[in-house]
């Protein structure tokens, strides 16, 4: 039997307790009338918190477990528990991704993507990784913040609307070209602002045209003038002034939030430094000190030919920690990240808050959520300013803040269905029911692997051989015999029907790529050998041949494969048809334009203000119709729990419903759904094909891609 809904009381969530009775009284003053929905049952409420805080739907044993819980703590157990899941990282990175418009395929965007997921992962502060992504220099491999930079590609004017977009929700990207037409922002403003990037610069190490490395720093002089091009004599062009143009709270105020932000990260620093006393590293006296023992032992190694003394050399270059280079930050962007993220820039804090209460609940205080301006206050200011205050003297911190919002009931509530449309608008606005949404791109293909069972083989080995034919590029000899080859890139490969001319959907299957995409290694990314001294050895090794024979074979080889002749054909090969997906948390990404997760909204992430799409569309519903992804799903497997209940001599048809329900939507079948599946599923061969059928409708109907 499913329990009813959990009530939560003050003693268990004070502080989202705190937020509903604010937003409460602000609804009160604002002469709003209807009453709030109660919140959803229990296996709703478990459904959306597992959406939302790690990107999946639950497993019937993640439910089962739930379930065992106390009701009067089993909603609060849950969301503690989901904020230490491994997927609470990979979830929160695509919030990030959209946010930061992260891009694989960009300079140093793989290694920028790795690193925001280590930052979440290890519970970073939310200003601290915005100051790194703002103020690094450096390589990239070595520094992945600088990903961040070269996504624009050191552009001191795309950096000014994006630093302030994005991190402070205000679009004074308009002010570019001329003063704000809407808003205060004037086009000093906007130069000001970006006279903190004006020397920074992207450089790129080169060695016979190739690019070794590229990295940013900053030079002596800035880019950014006053006035701008084409507007007055050009002798009358200065270096413009940094100056930042968001007001500031006055440093004679102290407010309540932001003495308990100090107090907090006093007593943290004061730890780490316990500890740090406690475990100190070796500095140069001790090196020094163990050299003795040390040439002994390199005297020993000289038997060998030396191979570990090189090792050990560099070991202790990297113990010296010797910073040859400087800081690695620029100091004007220094001063630029530190205005930002100032507890006393109410912008940067109210902003990001105002982006995860919108990706919770559906909607902004602010709408869109980095467009903050006096056109366009917030809803709910008071409530805006509570979570965003709590999130300060939190110390930024994501897990608390998301922890704040999914304990109140404003998360919990439940939908508007009364039909009437003007109620429902007004209800959302007032934050009294939740607005329906759909699930992430990313979110409803990791679903739909958990409700088919696709993260692991479900089929046993053997049971599902396919004769296939893959179309294959093979280069012609001159003995008229042919080879095939794979010229970097140039190989394609294509899995077909045992007769081409007779296309199977099942056979087809193993072979539709439009949802596979290239998995990144994240620790591999931020762990790779990315060295000056391996530059080096690269470079000594290319200068072994001259720049003239380095030219005349690669001019050899491009006319060599010019000059080939190729044909297509077909090979054919047997395939065990058991297939496996990742998880799409942590794919390059963007994904290809044809891509599901694309197709389903993932944005580009390519201009300033992209976002998601959630709008439907027919390629999106043939997808799902067609698409390799929910057909595998739908397959019944002999691994899987459902496959004994229908199966055997004394098949058991209702359990069977009823645990598809509970894998694919999150709830029990009524006695009408029980009726209309069985019927369903008897009108097929046997009971495993019906029930693939019938799973196949529940993954396409929209109670499956919406929110509960």
């Amino acid at each position: 039997m499913l329990s009813s809904a959990t009530v939560l009381t003050a003693a268990d969530r004070p502080v989202a307790r705190t937020l509903d009775s604010i937003l409460a009284a602000e609804n009160a003053e604002r002469g709003v009338k209807h009453e709030a929905l109660p919140v959803v049952d229990d296996l709703a409420f478990l459904r959306r918190v597992y959406v939302d805080l790690i990107g999946r739907i639950p497993t019937t044993e993640e439910i089962s477990t739930y379930q065992a819980l106390p009701s009067a703590t089993r909603r609060e157990q849950t969301i503690d528990s989901l904020l230490q899941h491994p997927r609470f990282a990979d979830r929160w990175t695509v919030f990030f991704a959209d946010m930061l418009r992260m891009r694989s395929n960009a300079e140093g965007g793989a290694q920028l993507v790795a690193y925001v997921h280590r930052a979440v992962q290890d519970g970073m502060p939310y200003d601290e990784l915005c100051r790194k992504l703002i103020a690094t220099n450096g390589k990239v491999g070595r520094t992945p913040e600088v990903g961040f930079v070269l996504g624009d590609n050191a552009d001191p004017m795309a950096l000014t609307g994006v630093t302030s977009q994005v991190f402070m929700g205000v679009r004074i990207a308009c002010a570019q070209c001329h003063d704000h037409p809407f808003d205060v922002w004037t086009r000093k403003d906007f130069y000001g602002l970006a006279a903190y990037y004006g020397r920074t610069q992207r450089i790129e190490r080169r060695f016979n045209n190739r690019i070794l490395a590229t990295y940013t720093t900053d030079v002596s002089q800035t880019s950014v003038m006053w006035p701008p091009e084409g507007v007055g004599p050009e002798e009358e062009r200065k270096a413009m002034k940094p100056s930042f143009p968001i007001a500031l709270l006055e440093e004679g105020k102290q407010p309540e939030y932001i003495t308990r932000l100090k107090e907090l990260r006093a007593a943290k620093a004061n730890a780490e430094l316990a500890a740090a006393e406690k475990k100190a590293d070796p500095g140069l006296d001790d090196l020094l000190a163990s050299a003795a023992e040390k040439a002994e032992r390199r005297t020993r190694g000289a038997g060998t030919g030396g191979l570990g003394v090189l090792a050990e050399a560099r070991q202790e270059a990297k113990d010296l920690n010797v910073d040859a280079a400087g800081s690695g930050e620029s100091e004007l962007r220094q001063q630029l990240a530190r205005l930002v993220t100032s507890p006393r820039n109410e912008y940067f804090s109210r902003s990001f808050v105002n982006r995860i209460w919108a990706e919770m609940i559906g909607s902004g205080f602010v709408n869109p959520v980095d467009d903050f301006s006096g056109q366009n206050p917030p809803s709910h200011p008071q409530t805006l300013d509570f979570i965003a205050q709590e999130f300060v003297a939190g110390g930024y911190d994501l897990r608390s803040l998301v922890r704040m919002i999914a304990m109140s009931q404003t998360y919990q509530r439940a939908h508007d269905f009364s039909g009437n449309e003007p109620l429902r608008v007004e209800r959302e606005a007032a934050f009294l029911a939740t607005p329906v949404r759909r699930m992430l791109s990313e979110v409803m293909f990791d679903s739909i692997v958990t409700a088919g069972h696709l993260f692991q083989p479900k089929h046993e080995e053997g049971k599902n051989l396919k004769t296939v034919w893959r179309l294959t590029r093979i280069m012609k000899q001159p003995e008229n015999s042919v080879r095939p080859v794979a010229l970097g890139g140039q190989e394609k490969s294509k899995t077909m029907a045992a007769k081409p001319a007779m296309k199977k959907p099942d056979q087809l299957a193993a072979g539709y790529d439009l949802e596979k995409a290239i998995e990144l290694d994240f620790n591999s990314l931020l762990t790779a050998d990315d060295t000056e001294e391996s530059e080096s050895v690269e470079v000594d090794q290319m200068r072994v041949m001259s720049r003239e024979e380095l030219e005349a074979m690669r001019m050899a080889q491009e006319s060599a494969r010019r000059q080939a002749d190729y044909i297509d054909r077909f090979v054919k090969a047997i395939v065990d048809d058991n297939p496996q997906f990742t998880s799409t948390m942590r794919i390059a990404t963007p994904a290809a334009p044809e891509h599901f997760l694309r197709v389903f909204g993932q944005p580009g992430r390519t201009d300033l203000g992209d976002e998601r799409d959630h709008s439907a569309s027919m390629r999106g519903a043939l997808m799902m119709l067609n698409g390799r992804l929910t057909h595998e799903a739908s397959r019944v497997g002999e691994m899987e729990p459902v496959y004994p209940l229908i199966a055997g001599t004394n098949p058991d048809l209702p359990a069977a419903i009823r645990l598809a329900y509970l894998e694919i939507l999150t709830r029990e079948p009524t006695d009408q759904e029980q009726a209309d599946a069985a019927e369903i599923i008897k009108t097929s061969d046997t009971l495993i094909d019906g029930l693939a059928d019938f799973r196949w409708v529940l993954l396409n109907c929209n109670e499956f891609r919406f929110m509960p």
